[in-house]
């Protein structure tokens, strides 16, 4: 049952990831979700720029403890991204992609929302002011 459980969570952890990175792009869908994305992309920077623990990384550790197997080495991203997933040579790359990513996705939300609000007529032409 405990390898199941921590399978689990290193499961949610992956999605939490892939939505750090691409969740942005569904506030084009629901808008509102921007602001959930918010604190979860604030939350992936603030992880790995500042000494914090990962509330995930924390109970994949304690599970993978009760099974006698003890903590990932160096991290959830150490043992299972960095120099698995990504080449550690490419870690810069992807890290500035991540982040123009998200940036991307916000800036297609804010036109998109702009152009929600704006009157029919409007939505095919160009506004000078």
């Amino acid at each position: 049952m405990l390898w199941l459980l921590t399978t689990l969570v290193t499961v949610v952890h992956f999605i939490a990831l892939a939505y750090i990175g691409l969740g942005g792009f569904l506030a084009w869908i629901w808008p509102r979700s921007i602001f959930v994305h918010g604190v979860f992309a604030f939350w992936g920077i603030a992880v790995n720029v500042f000494p914090l623990a990962c509330p995930l990384t924390v109970v994949e550790d304690f599970l993978r403890e009760q099974r006698g197997l003890g903590p990932l080495p160096g991290g959830f991203n150490d043992y299972y991204i960095y120099g698995t997933l990504v080449p550690e040579s490419m870690l810069p790359f992807v890290a500035v992609a991540a982040l123009l990513l998200v940036a991307g996705s916000y800036v297609g939300a804010y036109v998109l929302h702009r152009h929600r609000d704006a009157d029919p007529s409007a939505r095919h032409s160009i506004r000078l002011g």
